[in-house]
């Protein structure tokens, strides 16, 4: 069968389908019109989050059996359509979560001990020690809005780090077993609770959105916002305001509804903004996981087409 792999997915990846005797063919970041042509006489696509499967791809792509994502969000691929013309979908929950959680830690230590701008003042001969006072992570109360794979991995560390821990998942009601000593809340006394905020839920149509004027509101003054999400998740100009007025003290975004996110967007002026260009999975290890385990399912759903 013909494979058509896109976005540069891992390299032992493509080796492990052409291993098992199909036909790969490699693109990047196709969409529309481009994504089709190179659709022809292909059962089987992988992709990572560049290449857009719209709608109008499916009809024009009669031979297509299957599409995977090497990763977890599902976003740039139209479920609906794809199953509309019998097209499998399916991702790699597993692949990321680490990578993701690690970053997560990272956004905010950055925020809290200021790391970048008090590098950037050093690197320009300004050693300003007082300037950047910051605060511990120990003692303070991170709240996790999603509590699935990605979720629990940023609980665990957090257990490191002494942080009470508190979560609203909108499908599970418990944390599950070995995450006792996290404490599920109704989602408006997580926005309420939290000192920390972190994101860790799918963008689908019950989420987009779903964090606006009214759940910054909620939070307290001083809060922190962290988003590895995905960007539609946010209401990102309730987040503009939230951010310009002191009411929410910053925000790591490593996710935007438009991405790449342009130049003049308003959130890259502000300096309580830490913006990334989505690194949640960009780690050689998780685009290793990601492909392989991509690669595994993408064969085991052509073998189930024979």
């Amino acid at each position: 069968m013909k494979v058509l792999a896109c976005d540069k997915v891992d390299a032992a990846a493509i080796a492990r389908i052409r291993s098992a005797g199909h036909e790969v063919v490699e693109g990047n970041a196709l969409k529309g019109a481009d994504l089709v042509a190179a659709l022809a006489g292909v059962q089987g696509l992988l992709v990572r989050g560049a290449t857009k499967v719209t709608a109008d791809v499916f009809p024009g792509a009669p031979s297509l059996k299957v599409v995977v994502r090497a990763g977890t969000g599902l976003d740039n691929v139209d479920q609906v359509a794809a199953t509309e013309h019998g097209v499998q979908v399916r991702n790699t929950p597993n692949a990321n979560s680490v990578s993701v959680a690690e970053l997560t830690f990272g956004m905010m230590l950055a925020l809290e001990r200021h790391l970048v701008p008090a590098s950037n003042d050093l690197k320009r001969g300004v050693w300003e020690k007082s300037k950047y006072q910051g605060r511990e992570l120990s003692g303070r109360t991170l709240g996790l809005l999603g509590f699935g794979r990605i979720g629990r991995e940023v609980a665990t560390r957090a257990r490191a780090f002494n942080m009470q821990v508190i979560e609203h998942d909108p499908q599970h009601r418990a944390g599950g077993e070995g995450f006792d000593w996290v404490r599920y809340v109704e989602r408006e006394e997580l926005f309420r609770t939290a000192d920390i905020l972190s994101l860790h839920v799918p963008l689908v149509d019950s989420t987009r959105d779903s964090v606006g004027a009214r759940e910054f509101a909620w939070m307290k003054p001083g809060a922190l916002l962290i988003n590895a999400s995905r960007g539609g998740v946010v209401n990102e100009a309730a987040l503009l305001e939230a951010l310009k007025s002191g009411h929410l003290r910053g925000a790591a975004v490593d996710v935007f509804t438009q991405e790449p996110a342009p130049a003049d967007h308003p959130l890259l002026a502000l300096s309580n903004v830490l913006p990334l260009p989505h690194l949640g999975a960009s780690t050689a290890e998780a685009q290793m996981r990601a492909g392989i385990e991509a690669a595994e399912i993408l064969l085991e759903c052509l073998a189930a087409e024979k």
